[in-house]
């Protein structure tokens, strides 16, 4: 995640979320500063919103853990089963009384015997629940669906929870931050939801350490568009616009080697006319397991483009049509490229497909959506894309288990920002590293160690910018060549699964020969600034 905002330090806050409350892109463009920033769940408690009846009956028998048992999101995510999938069939309405009306399909494994297990859910209303095909039982309380089957899950057993439910998911607001997760925009919605925003619209083990793929088929109505995670079906449907057009007044020009848009036959949906006198539904799959608040849903006007990478990953980008100031071919490039270049130094792309969404939604930040990072409405920024773009290795396909290292994903996603700005002309990542070096009384630098910041600062400063700083010195310590070593043996070992801080030193430890225990410690885990 990415936020744009003005830097306390003279230097611009690399990797930083944008601030939500900027008077728009020209007091931005003033401040000299717009970065990405990775979506922030407030810390308030949950409204907990209407709820169903007690169950009929006394209940017996075990029940899983209501809570994952993480102390940076309280109440978030759940024990005694692990999903594999979610099958999220949604009829989204923008303009409609209730927006949302959704069917989760919830494949899962019991990972202990269950009289009864909880589900994630906000706000919104439930008409029914099934347990492998019968009726179950339901009590809500805060943000808990508990559900009780007809009859106990045995361990092991795999079984499927059909929930159908309703209403219009409320964006969470939080003081520092504004809004985040279901964002209203001018002709559609807009969805964001790190760190636990994903229970506002769907039923979920909401919490990173559960992943699973997800299948979605969307509805929507007449001349609007929806683009979700992974790959359609079919062709995505274009509204056309997405930016001014090459070669016209005030655009930039046309870019050598901008991915065309596919055409049939080539094995990846090329774009077809929105519709604009009936409902339009679209499905998409994730193969991939994900996590819970990487799942995104954009519904609106978009100009679509779709290609591949060098390498031959499909492409696919997306930009509002009313976003006038965003070249669509411009940012479909970008797109290309950065993922060409961190397939070079990361490894190999752990997705089947990359791309992003700029959609004209009132926030100030970007969040790495699996497969395709989504962004709000301040334009195009390079070195943003760069950040959300890394996030794929680094948060997407090798995700944290716990909060607490979350520089596991901001920390790398901070430094390739500042490979990008050094590889396109810009200053180099020594300076970077400098710059903040200097900086000697920046206590929300020094004062916070990035490996356990704290529930309030795990979006901080120092999870961002010395995350970044620690990578850096590691290059330093160990050299270039065994640094990406290091990284690529992570992101191979590690893909498409969970990590911790622990596990990245051993790992660091075992590539490069050295003992790095006390380097680590010093630069993630102690207050006060590290020796170089």
């Amino acid at each position: 995640m990415h936020k744009a905002g003005k830097s306390p330090s003279p230097s611009r806050r690399g990797a930083r979320p944008v601030s939500r409350r900027a008077a728009g892109l020209a007091a931005l463009a003033v401040a000299g500063s717009l970065t990405a920033a990775c979506q922030v769940a407030p810390f308030g408690d949950d409204d907990p919103g209407p709820a169903g009846p007690p169950p009929e009956g006394a209940v017996s028998g075990p029940a899983g853990p209501t809570t994952a048992g993480d102390d940076y999101v309280p109440g978030d995510g759940n024990g005694g089963y692990d999903v594999q999938n979610y099958a999220l069939k949604l009829k989204i309405t923008p303009d409609g009384p209730q927006q949302l009306d959704g069917t989760a399909t919830i494949t899962a494994l019991a990972t202990e015997r269950l009289a009864r297990f909880n589900l994630d859910l906000t706000g919104l209303d439930v008409s029914s629940i099934t347990v492998d095909g019968a009726p179950a039982r339901q009590q809500r309380g805060g943000s808990e669906l508990e559900v009780t089957p007809a009859k106990p899950l045995e361990k092991g057993a795999k079984f499927t929870t059909v929930v159908q439910y309703a209403g219009t998911p409320r964006p969470v607001t939080d003081s520092t931050l504004g809004k985040y997760g279901w964002i209203r925009t001018p002709d559609g919605v807009f969805v964001a939801c790190q760190p636990s925003g994903a229970h506002t619209w769907f039923p979920s083990n909401d919490h990173p350490s559960d992943k699973a793929t997800f299948d979605f088929e969307i509805t929507v109505p007449p001349g609007l568009t929806a683009i979700a995670n992974g790959e359609p079906e079919t062709p995505p449907a274009d509204t056309g616009g997405g930016g001014l057009p090459p070669n016209q007044p005030g655009s930039p020009p046309n870019l050598p080697g901008t991915p065309p848009s596919e055409s049939p036959g080539t094995g990846l949906p090329s774009v077809e006319p929105v519709s604009l006198t009936a409902d339009t539904t679209s499905k998409w799959h994730v193969k991939a397991p994900m996590a819970t608040y990487l799942a995104t849903v954009d519904v609106g006007r978009f100009g679509v483009r779709t290609g591949r990478t060098p390498s031959g990953v499909p492409v696919i980008t997306a930009v509002d049509q009313s976003l006038m100031t965003v070249n669509i071919d411009r940012f479909h490039k970008l797109n290309s490229d950065v993922t060409e270049e961190w397939t070079k130094l990361f490894g190999p792309y752990p997705f089947s497909s990359t791309g992003g969404l700029i959609d004209n939604a009132d926030v100030g930040f970007a969040l790495e959506a699996q497969t395709r990072p989504v962004y709000g409405a301040f334009g195009l920024q390079p070195t943003i894309v760069a950040h959300e773009l890394a996030h794929q290795w680094f948060g997407d396909s090798v995700s944290v288990t716990k909060w607490q290292d979350i520089w596991l994903n901001e920390g790398f996603a901070t430094y390739a920002e500042w490979l990008w700005e050094e590889k396109t002309g810009g200053r180099t990542v020594k300076e970077q590293f400098d710059e903040r070096y200097r900086s000697a009384g920046a206590r929300e630098l020094w004062d916070v160690p990035p490996g356990n910041p704290g529930r309030k600062q795990m979006f901080g400063r120092s999870v961002y910018d010395r995350g970044g700083m620690t990578l850096v010195a590691l290059r330093d310590k160990v050299g270039e060549g065994v640094f990406y070593k290091i990284l690529q043996t992570w992101t191979k070992e590690r893909r498409h699964s969970g990590a911790t801080t622990r596990q990245f030193i051993a790992t660091a430890n075992q590539v490069s020969g050295k003992s790095l225990d006390g380097f680590f410690n010093d630069w993630l885990y102690e207050q006060g600034r590290p020796s170089k």
